[in-house]
């Protein structure tokens, strides 16, 4: 198991900015607790950057082997279950396109240097899995309604 991260109220790091720094010497993160906002993550800027080349290599290899051999993609098909256990409820041609869309995802993430969208994109198709994994909520949102209910007013007009 790894090492836990310390946690500590924002107050603490402006009221004892030295004790509260140090304290990133035993930890490699320091969870900073806001009452006005937002947690925050304060770390040194050599283990973020430890992080980035960790994820950004592994991005690189996963994207290599899922193109490298013709059975590759089999293999990430195989093996999605046990990282993602919510992928048993996606129809096969779903599954497929979400192992796809996952290396895809990463690899243009990975040169950006910023990972949003792979969060925003696991969480999409873990609602997906949600849908298929529920035999009613599947049927409402599978049914025909028989007609078109018209254009959709943009949210940010309402009020």
């Amino acid at each position: 198991m790894g090492i836990e991260n310390a946690a500590v109220n924002f107050s603490e790091l402006v009221n004892k900015n030295k004790q509260t720094l140090a304290r990133l010497r035993e930890s490699p993160r320091l969870l900073l607790h806001r009452r006005d906002g937002e947690d925050l993550v304060l770390t040194t800027a050599a283990r973020a950057e430890q992080d980035q080349t960790v994820v950004s290599a592994a991005t690189r290899m996963l994207a290599a082997i899922a193109r490298r051999e013709p059975g590759s993609m089999e293999l990430l098909l195989d093996i999605l279950p046990d990282a993602f256990p919510w992928v048993r409820f996606l129809p096969e041609r779903d599954l497929h396109a979400f192992a796809v869309e996952l290396v895809d995802t990463m690899r243009a993430a990975d040169s950006l240097g910023n990972s949003a969208s792979v969060a925003q994109m696991l969480i999409a198709w873990q609602h997906t899995a949600e849908v298929h994994s529920d035999p009613d909520l599947l049927a409402a949102l599978t049914l025909d309604h028989g007609h078109d209910y018209g254009p959709v007013p943009d949210p940010r007009d309402v009020a």
